[in-house]
């Protein structure tokens, strides 16, 4: 499904202490999704816009950026591509340079898993010149990413650059299977336009190569089955309106107000604090939580923050803590001990229970405030650097 998010241009390097744990707990959450859920439905994850957002926010990118994009495929090729043979996925291609050695890259997996090569290249390049050439949107692409299953099974995230608009505009797609570029790849474009997110073709038809350059032929609004909204904001700072708060509100509380072990299923987490609870909630939900609970991805900040400051600083000792935590998880499951991965497992669902009965407050500022003069605490980071140690009490307010 080629979809498409419009998210402000932003500039700079993500720096190395946090690039690093991004593939950490990047390539942890792929391994934790392939291991209950399969190949295909990590591929159809990365097929979504709004989803593939929440995984940034969570990181620890910029809440909104176009950087998520970059930064976030980098982290996973990093973190995937050395242990491709163990979790069969593929990670090809890149920004800039780096696209260019999609077609080689494709060829070597081909050659060692006897796919289709010169299919999955032709399909890669389809796609490209879908979103590069044949939609006319002002949008010039400089980030193409093809991920693949040893199965054939494909998505492409890739992003392009409007300087006129300031706006970058990230284009997904998906196949289901891929035998050839003609079974089934459910096409439908994410993005703005005209103040609207538009869906490009019929998600439920199985789409041939003649369908698709017909579909080329007529005008988006003709094939609207379904929209669906992923339009991020200008601003930078990260405001109550951009967060369900009935939702982050109900992690907090899990988090913050209740004892883990209160709860059978958490006591294998025994000795997780609470703001490192707060982390692994939203991290449960980014493996487990069904589509709609991704409509706002910002809320995934609050697990780590953000390497700008917004919603404030990256703690670095919570995600440290975080990454331990799942892949020791992990590394158990792998030896028969799957308790703790299963109690991580059931954060977002009882998250999800408390939020049926959940009424929020209006201490979201206070709340944000609250995190930043506890970052210190966290060994809290930006790319300005350090968190100072604020003057005054530190103890964190809840909604």
């Amino acid at each position: 499904m080629p979809s498409y998010a419009d998210l402000p241009l932003h500039y700079g390097h993500v720096p190395q202490w946090l690039a690093r744990r991004m593939s950490l707990l990047g390539g942890a959450i792929t391994e934790a999704i392939i291991l209950d859920y399969g190949q295909g439905e990590f591929l159809r994850r990365m097929s979504d816009p709004c989803w593939f957002q929440a995984l940034g926010c969570v990181l620890g990118m910029d809440w909104h950026s176009s950087g998520i994009t970059t930064s976030v495929m980098g982290a996973l090729k990093k973190a995937i591509n050395p242990r491709s043979a163990e979790l069969g996925i593929y990670i090809c291609g890149g920004k800039g340079k780096h696209s260019k050695e999609t077609p080689n890259e494709l060829r070597v997996i081909a050659d060692k898993t006897g796919l289709p090569g010169d299919q999955l290249i032709y399909s890669s390049k389809l796609t490209a010149k879908v979103d590069n050439t044949a939609i006319q949107d002002g949008f010039q692409l400089y980030l193409h990413s093809f991920v693949l299953s040893n199965q054939g099974e494909w998505a492409v995230v890739q992003q392009g650059m409007n300087d006129a608009t300031s706006m970058a505009r990230r284009y997904h797609w998906h196949s289901s299977a891929f035998k050839s570029f003609t079974e089934s790849p459910h096409t439908f474009i994410y993005g703005q336009n005209q103040g609207l997110i538009l869906n490009l073709t019929d998600t439920a038809a199985n789409v041939t190569k003649d369908g698709i350059m017909e579909l080329l032929k007529e005008k988006p609004v003709h094939l609207l089955p379904e929209i669906r909204n992923l339009i991020m904001p200008s601003h930078h700072e990260l405001r109550a309106e951009n967060v369900n708060l009935k939702r982050l509100g109900s992690v907090l509380a899990l988090a913050h107000d209740t004892n883990p072990a209160d709860f059978e299923s958490l006591l294998m987490l025994e000795g997780v604090g609470p703001r490192t609870l707060q982390s692994l909630t939203l991290v449960s939900e980014v493996i487990h939580g069904t589509p709609s609970r991704f409509e706002d991805p910002a809320r995934f900040s609050f697990a780590h923050g953000g390497k700008d400051g917004h919603p404030f600083p990256v703690p670095l000792k919570i995600y440290d803590e975080t990454i331990s935590t799942l892949k020791d998880a992990l590394y158990k499951a792998k030896i028969g001990e799957s308790d703790k991965k299963e109690a991580i497992g059931k954060l977002s669902a009882m998250s999800a229970e408390i939020e049926k009965n959940f009424i929020p407050n209006t201490n979201f500022d206070k709340l944000i405030e609250e995190e930043r003069r506890n970052s210190w605490r966290h060994n809290g980071r930006t790319v300005f650097g350090k968190a100072p140690k604020p003057k005054g009490g530190d103890q964190l307010l809840l909604f």
